[in-house]
């Protein structure tokens, strides 16, 4: 899965805690990774840490000081995992929508559009943490997002991209189910290792 240039937001810093937008699947997806790293991953990593420290001198120990290192990144994932979880404010594509909600691009649009030389391209528009450019779903955030923002079909709308402004024409604007890549254990990790040992 590629993923398109998302800011991760500095989730352990003070200050007001920002709105996350996100469909049902992609919730779905942070909560699984979040459960997999809590119950499984973490576990095997201090197993792995805890015979490692016990081989002797630490210093020279490189099970232990991977693991150890391993552990922060995980702590980390878990506390940003939380921190999006949290402030996870879900909104479903599928939900019924009448008058301007239905014909005007918001959040969870999928939405068809053809560029000056008539190229027609369909995007998805997500969360931050469901950016997927192999399945055409970018952010509402980013510079096309916010560009299709509000327009209907038959609009008219300018794309403001690093190469220069860029005007496209929204053909179709419709709400239906955006299919987020669900999580999967990656296979290099510790757990994932034990569950093949056993």
């Amino acid at each position: 899965m590629r993923k398109g240039y998302t800011r991760q937001p500095q989730a352990d810093q003070p200050g007001p805690q920002v709105r996350n937008y996100i469909t049902p699947g992609g919730l779905q997806r942070l909560k699984d990774e979040h459960h997999f790293l809590l119950t499984k991953d973490r576990p095997a990593v201090v197993e792995v840490v805890a015979w490692a420290a016990g081989n002797g001198d630490r210093s020279e120990n490189a099970d232990y000081q991977y693991g150890k290192r391993r552990l922060r990144q995980i702590d980390s994932r878990i506390r940003f995992l939380s921190k999006r979880i949290e402030a996870a404010e879900v909104v479903d594509p599928e939900a019924p929508r009448s008058g301007q909600r239905a014909e005007r691009v918001f959040f969870g649009a999928t939405v068809r559009y053809e560029n000056a030389a008539g190229e027609e391209r369909v995007v998805s528009i997500v969360g931050v943490d469901e950016v997927d450019l192999d399945r055409n779903h970018i952010s509402w955030q980013s510079p096309l997002g916010r560009a299709l923002m509000k327009a209907a079909a038959g609009d008219q709308i300018t794309l403001h991209a690093p190469r220069g402004a860029e005007k496209l024409i929204v053909v179709d604007v419709r709400y239906e189910r955006i299919a987020v890549e669900p999580f999967k254990e990656p296979p290099g990790s510790v757990a994932s290792a034990k569950e093949t040992e056993r």
